[in-house]
């Protein structure tokens, strides 16, 4: 039986060797110690570079993250491709590998009408075993998926089948609102790097989905928010708020750029390699603001 996701889910990084081919041993690296410092869980998403993988690559992804686990958490992955056909095949392969669930966004190319994207996710649901992830990423890439969608799909498989991450603008209110249209059924979880991670609590979330670059502090949060205590929330989620902002400057870009800069500095990516083409570059100055923020944190954590 597939291991239920809930809490905090760590989105794994893609590290790339000089040869520009997937580093293994840094995964395996970061793996480690994502559930050394309190990660539920580990998958794919939009900051693990999937769209600028090779087919190839993205099986191998999920195979590698279900091998590194070890069984310590679910494992699930990004399927979301261009067609419905490509999409349903990353599936097949994810739950092949091992993954307990899987996570999709819709094609980018195309401006989908509720029907083709209920029928565009109904073919995941039907295609495979385990839970599917409806991901609306339109905060930062694709199009938004109207409630009416999650709506239809959520009757048609129930809430251990089809689960939901929306990140529409605005995070909080889209929350709200694909809650109270599901009578509180729907299964959400947030990924917004941990900035609006306690506004998004308080909305009901089941659990959030952050890189893995600040990842100590978002367990802190997470867990300090799951005793009540929020002196000790708001005391790190300031740091990690502020070290997200720079990221959104620059959008998924920037959100790669810095976290693959953080991935070195805790010495768990030998280079801050990504994916060409991008169109971001950290500056020195960036840098040097998310290094003295990194240091807050540190401190924050103590």
């Amino acid at each position: 039986m597939p291991k239920k996701l809930a809490g905090v889910l760590a989105i794994a990084h893609t590290p790339f060797t000089d040869a520009d081919e997937i580093d293994a041993a840094a995964l395996k690296r970061a793996v480690d110690w994502s559930f050394g410092v309190g990660a539920d869980g580990i998958g794919t998403g939009m900051v693990s570079e999937t769209l600028k993988l090779t087919t190839d690559e993205r099986v191998s992804l999920a195979q590698m993250l279900v091998e590194f686990a070890a069984g310590r958490g679910p494992v699930f992955a990004a399927v979301g491709a261009e067609s419905t056909k490509q999409s349903l095949a990353f599936a097949v392969a994810a739950e092949k590998a091992g993954c307990d669930a899987v996570m999709a966004v819709p094609p980018l190319t195309a401006k989908l009408s509720v029907e083709h994207l209920v029928d565009y996710f109904r073919a995941l649901a039907d295609g495979i075993s385990i839970p599917v992830v409806v991901q609306d990423a339109s905060g930062y890439v694709g199009q938004s998926i109207p409630i009416p969608v999650c709506v239809k799909l959520l009757e048609r498989y129930g809430a251990d089948k089809i689960l939901f991450k929306p990140e529409a603008a605005p995070n909080g209110p889209t929350l709200s609102a694909l809650r109270d249209a599901t009578g509180g059924r729907a299964v959400m979880f947030e990924g917004s790097g941990g900035i609006f991670l306690i506004d998004s609590f308080r909305r009901g979330i089941a659990g959030t989905m952050p890189g893995m670059d600040l990842l100590d502090g978002v367990v802190a949060v997470w867990q300090a928010l799951r005793r009540g205590d929020e002196a000790a929330a708001y005391r790190v989620y300031f740091p990690v708020c502020a070290l997200v902002a720079l990221q959104l400057q620059a959008g998924l870009d920037g959100f790669l750029a810095v976290e693959k800069h953080l991935m070195v500095k805790r010495g768990l990516f030998p280079s801050a390699r990504r994916r060409r083409p991008y169109g971001w570059e950290l500056d020195s100055e960036t840098a040097a603001e998310v290094d003295r923020l990194f240091v807050q944190l540190q401190t924050a954590l103590r």
